[in-house]
C-alpha cells in the first residue's frame, strides 16, 4: 500500500487517479500510524515552501516521514514535495527542510538571465545520468515530462538521477538512497509519468 501524504498542501486528486489507473493499492492520509504501516510514501505539494514545511511540521508529519526515510521506507516526493526533502529553500526568505537531500531550493529568476518565461511551465525532455536506477525500469533517455515550478534545485550532483535543460540545469529527478524526488508532475505526464509511479510501486525492499 502506497500512503500519500495530506498535510493541507497537495494537489492529490490526479495523483490518487493515476495509481488508482495503475490498480495501486493507496490511500490519501494524515494519520501517522497509517504512514507507518504503509510500504510506499509518496509527498505531494503544491504552493508555497515555507507554508508547506510549517503545516509538516505543526502536524507531526515531518518527524514521521523522516523516521519511515531513516528505516529505508522508499518515498517519493513531487513537485513542491521534492523540494522539502532538501536542507532549505530560499523562497520568500530563508526556510529548513526536511535535509532528507543534501542541496537548496532557489529562485529560478536568479540564474535565467534571458526572457525566457517563469515559471517553467509545460513540457521537457529528461536527461537521465543513472539509467540503471530501477526508478527508470520503464523509461528512457530523451522521454518527456511536464513541470509547474518557478523554483529549482541546486547544489545537489551527488542526488542528480535526470535533468532537464531551461537554460540553467532543472534537476528533474534526484535520490538519496531511499528517498526520491521528482520536480515534474508524474500525474500529468502521460504515460511516461504513469511509468515512472509503476517503476516506483515496483521497488523493492531495502
Amino acid at each position: 500500500m502506497i500512503a500519500i501524504v495530506d498535510y493541507g498542501c497537495g494537489n492529490l486528486y490526479s495523483l490518487q487517479c493515476s495509481l488508482n489507473f495503475l490498480n495501486l493499492e493507496t490511500v490519501v492520509t494524515n494519520d501517522p500510524e497509517i504512514i507507518k504501516s504503509a510500504d510506499k510514501i509518496i509527498l505531494p505539494g503544491v504552493g508555497a515552501f515555507g507554508d508547506a514545511v510549517k503545516l509538516l511540521n505543526n502536524s507531526g508529519l515531518a518527524e514521521v516521514v523522516k523516521k519511515e526515510a531513516a528505516k529505508g521506507k522508499y518515498i517519493l516526493g513531487i513537485c513542491l514535495g521534492m523540494q522539502l526533502l532538501f536542507e532549505k529553500s530560499f523562497e520568500y526568505g530563508e526556510h529548513t527542510g526536511l535535509g532528507l537531500i543534501k542541496g537548496e531550493v532557489c529562485p529560478l529568476s536568479d540564474d535565467i538571465k534571458s526572457d525566457i518565461k517563469i515559471p517553467h511551465m509545460g513540457w521537457n525532455s529528461l536527461c537521465i545520468n543513472d539509467i540503471t536506477d530501477p526508478i527508470f525500469k520503464y523509461t528512457k533517455n530523451g522521454d518527456y515530462v511536464y513541470y509547474v515550478h518557478s523554483f529549482y534545485a541546486k547544489n545537489c550532483d551527488e542526488a542528480l538521477l535526470a535533468y532537464s535543460d531551461y537554460e540553467v540545469t532543472v534537476p528533474g529527478l534526484v535520490k538519496n538512497k531511499n528517498v526520491y524526488g521528482a520536480q515534474f508532475h508524474p500525474e500529468k505526464s502521460g504515460d511516461v509519468g504513469l511509468n515512472l509511479l509503476k517503476a516506483f510501486a515496483e521497488l523493492e525492499d531495502n
